[in-house]
């Protein structure tokens, strides 16, 4: 049998094969360029770009809990002019599309950063953070209100062609109406799932671990969250779902994909072992010549209930 076809496509931007990394665990790509080939992915998603450089939260704003880690890291980065003069050039040497992820600090700020990007070939696609649960004003409000959800993603819209893909907040009552939302709005695809509110709390000192008291938790104990809200979101839409939440292994992307994802990303697993990404696309891969399929495609929604 011949070698399975990894491409997939999330609108007009076809990815080589189904695997990108998560917006914060990758840097921008020179980061982990000497430790992975950037070539070799499906998309480099970058960390949240919003239109002025930002400096994140104070520390202590990691914390690593059993089996997975607690950050309030805060968005810190370059702005959108900083990212366009020191990394664009990095990243265009390389072959592989460019996720774009970008917040704001109002709904105005989406449009202003789409708007001093887009002109950039380099730039594939916009991922809209509208579900950050350590930043006040990065979306997190947009991101559980369907109203204001679905203007900011038109607003977007209206400022590009390109593909956007807007990250849906775990913590809402129903998953599956803002993937609607999102897909009545213009988008092209959807991500799930962003770190779920979390804390923890130093039994001696009594104080939060975390400057910033609260955070995100993400790594294996939200994986199982993440699987089924892909699930319920695919069920209510036709639009493209990268999953992402917990991938260690390249079983827990298969899954991912079983359950309704064209697509994965992995995070946390980035931070401890860089090469997992290089794994999860040659697992990828595996399974599908095991199970003789002829495409990525073949496997995604297949979970039978």
């Amino acid at each position: 049998m011949s070698k399975p076809n990894l491409e997939v496509k999330i609108g007009s931007m076809v990815m080589k094969n189904p695997v990108t990394v998560a917006s914060g665990t990758f840097g921008y790509g020179p980061e982990y360029a000497d430790l992975v080939d950037l070539n070799r992915l499906g998309a480099i998603t970058v960390k949240g770009i919003c239109p002025d450089e930002t400096i994140g939260n104070p520390t202590p704003r990691t914390f690593e809990t059993r089996g997975g880690m607690l950050n309030a890291i805060g968005l810190p980065g370059p702005g959108a002019q900083g990212f366009i003069d020191k990394y664009i050039p990095f990243l265009s040497q390389y072959d592989v599309p460019v996720i774009v992820n970008i917040w704001g600090k109002s709904m105005e700020d989406y449009g202003t950063v789409v708007e001093m990007l887009d002109a950039e070939d380099t730039v594939s696609a916009y991922e809209i953070n509208l579900s950050c649960p350590n930043v006040k004003e990065a979306g997190s409000a947009f991101g559980t209100d369907t109203d204001s959800f679905s203007r900011v993603i038109e607003l977007v819209r209206g400022k590009t062609k390109k593909p956007i893909i807007p990250k849906l907040a775990p913590n809402v009552s129903d998953i599956g109406a803002f993937a609607k939302a999102a897909e009545e709005a213009g988008a092209d695809a959807i991500s799930i799932m962003n770190s779920y509110p979390a804390m923890a709390i130093n039994i001696e000192t009594l104080k939060p671990e975390l400057a910033n008291r609260t955070g995100g938790l993400s790594g294996p104990p939200i994986k199982p969250i993440a699987i089924k809200l892909v699930w319920d979101a695919f069920k209510a839409t036709t639009l493209p779902i990268i999953g992402m939440g917990g991938i260690y292994e390249p079983e827990d992307a298969i899954e991912f994909m079983i359950a309704g994802a064209t697509s994965v990303a992995v995070g946390t697993a980035n931070f401890t072992d860089p090469s997992t990404v290089d794994r999860v696309i040659a697992g990828i891969e595996h399974y599908l010549v095991e199970k003789e399929h002829r495409s990525a495609f073949d496997i995604v929604g297949t979970v039978k209930t």
